[in-house]
């Protein structure tokens, strides 16, 4: 599977995909400090967005392209780009919020003629009285450590940096302290 967007959402595609037994996880973006997070985090392969020949190169690493692509980027590129790494027979979900007039394009008759599923998700799709026990128990587990996403801790006084660090694509999550 391929992960497009290494932010917070789409490091805890990651979290879950591993957790859920994807044994090859494929993460792109368009920092480098992201990618190598990724990596440690248990990412099978990286790939910078925005070379010519990353399609290419997604689809020679993953025999022909990915069988899940999931988008967490939010921008109607990166949609079109989720959905050119997945193969024939495959599906692309986009869990990213692109602007409201953002439009994206695909070759109509690929969804046929290929077999390809294009679905959104909101907020995971998650059913919170089912999924939320089970993601809790796989953190108690030790196998969705979440708390690996934390990259900084700051006071209420201190907001307007966090929101520079998340402007800048230098914070996954931070957590405010209110005392």
């Amino acid at each position: 599977m391929a992960i497009v967007g290494a932010g917070g959402v789409g490091l805890y595609a990651l979290l879950g995909a591993l957790a859920a037994g994807a044994g090859h996880v494929v993460v792109v973006d368009q920092q480098q400090s992201k990618l190598d997070f990724a990596l440690e985090l248990g990412a099978s392969d990286v790939f910078m967005a925005g070379g010519d020949d990353v399609v290419a190169a997604i689809k020679k690493a993953s025999s022909g392209g990915v069988d899940t692509a999931i988008e967490m980027a939010g921008s109607a590129k990166a949609l079109e780009f989720a959905y050119k790494i997945t193969k024939r027979g495959g599906k692309t979900v986009t869990g990213g919020l692109p602007h409201p007039d953002a439009m994206f394009s695909i070759p109509a008759i690929s969804l046929v003629a290929e077999e390809r599923t294009l679905m959104g998700s909101y907020i995971g799709s998650c059913s919170p009285k089912h999924d939320l026990p089970r993601m809790i128990a796989l953190w108690r587990r030790g196998l969705m450590p979440v708390e690996k996403l934390l990259t900084h801790r700051l006071s209420l006084e201190d907001i307007n940096l966090a929101m520079d660090r998340l402007r800048e694509g230098e914070a996954i999550r931070q957590i405010v302290d209110f005392d």
